[in-house]
């Protein structure tokens, strides 16, 4: 490669090697740095990302070169709270890579308390200054500066008239059963993780995530069928193939189809014990005297039991016969009307005989009637 390179004698940038051949920095940030670097001092008010604009490099070109020249170390920034309540950044753009505590002690010893937005520096060998005080809470609106402790005293107690306070605490929700769904998820998990696990007992039978998983629905199977955890890791690894196992996925499948053991019979609920068998006792019914064996507490046999029910509904059905019918219903409201009209008359005539008048009773076939009588 040739090379012609004629030094400027004016309007130049001194770049340094280690910035051009940095090999974690792009070419926006490498041009944005040499950029800055040329910048005279009474451009230092600006933010670095109008300078960036100026040079075509905006939105996530930006961010990607300050990204890269913060974690160099070229660009450093503070936030801060100003005199009049707002926030505001200080940003330092040096042209050698500083740490936080180099950058700082730049910006303390270069602005102190006063800090603008862009400033330039370069490696200094002065200590490290202190940084200037946070101001104190003043009196304008907002206020400014750090908050402080609450002043306490000179605040006089309400009287005030408490209640009886009934409230309750929640009760404690009860525990909802467990569903057939969480049951089964439970078993495919248990079997995945034995199906794992294998690996621990013999390096042959070491399986993948994806491969247990597609394994687990199987493996799920014998601990439904109440095979336990243990035993079904020692059905798996036991008795392994002499010249060793060729694919792992292959080899558990076959065993935990062909070695399933047999589902667990379920036992059948215990059949209700026959009542117990009583002792014959003489039946209450008339005729000869005859024995039976009562299944509850009755006293007669099963042919006395029902004649006797025939002949009390025999008596029962002669006693309704006997009764004579009731009357029609028209009777029965000419009876109410009449009996209504007999007592209207008698007050009647009790009024006109006034109060000297005496009642007499006259007999009658329908009941006690009343006479009024003069004196």
């Amino acid at each position: 490669m040739l090379l012609h390179a004629i030094a400027p004698s004016r309007r130049y940038t001194k770049a340094s090697h280690d910035v051009v051949r940095h090999t974690r920095l792009s070419s926006d940030a490498k041009i944005l740095l040499l950029y800055v670097q040329g910048l005279p001092e009474e451009w230092a008010d600006k933010a670095l990302s109008e300078h960036a604009a100026k040079l075509g490099i905006t939105g996530r070109a930006y961010q990607k070169a300050k990204g890269q020249l913060i974690t160099a170390g070229f660009v450093h920034e503070w936030k801060r709270q100003g005199d009049r309540g707002f926030w505001v950044t200080d940003q330092l753009f040096a042209n050698v890579p500083l740490t936080a505590e180099e950058a700082a002690a730049v910006r303390n010893d270069r602005l102190g308390a006063l800090a603008v937005p862009v400033a330039l520096a370069t490696r200094t060998g002065a200590p490290a200054v202190p940084a200037a005080p946070a101001a104190l809470p003043g009196v304008r609106n907002p206020a400014v500066g750090e908050p402080g402790a609450p002043v306490a005293g000179g605040y006089e107690p309400v009287d005030e008239e408490l209640g009886e306070n009934y409230s309750h605490p929640p009760s404690e929700a009860p525990e909802a059963p467990e569903a057939p769904e969480a049951s089964e998820a439970s078993e495919v998990g248990q079997g995945e993780r034995v199906l794992l696990s294998l690996r621990h007992a013999h390096p042959q039978l070491h399986l993948g995530v994806q491969e247990a998983r597609g394994l687990a629905e199987a493996a799920a199977e014998w601990i439904r069928r109440g095979v336990g955890a243990a035993d079904l890791r020692r059905a798996l690894t036991s008795e392994l193939p002499r010249d060793g196992v060729r694919s792992a996925v292959g080899f558990l499948r076959h065993r935990l189809v062909q070695k399933l053991p047999a589902p667990v019979a379920v036992p059948d609920p215990p059949a209700a014990p026959p009542p117990p068998v009583r002792e014959f006792i003489v039946c209450a019914g008339e005729g000869e005297e005859h024995v039976f064996r009562p299944v509850w507490d009755e006293d007669l046999c099963g042919p006395c039991g029902r004649e006797a029910n025939r002949a009390y509904w025999a008596a029962r059905r002669a006693e309704v016969e006997s009764e004579p019918d009731p009357l029609p219903w028209r009777e029965r409201i000419a009876a109410i009307i009449e009996s209504e009209q007999e007592q209207e008359q008698e007050q009647e005539r009790a009024a006109e005989a006034g109060p000297s008048g005496v009642l007499a009773a006259a007999p009658g076939s329908g009941g006690a009637r009343y006479a009024v009588t003069g004196a």
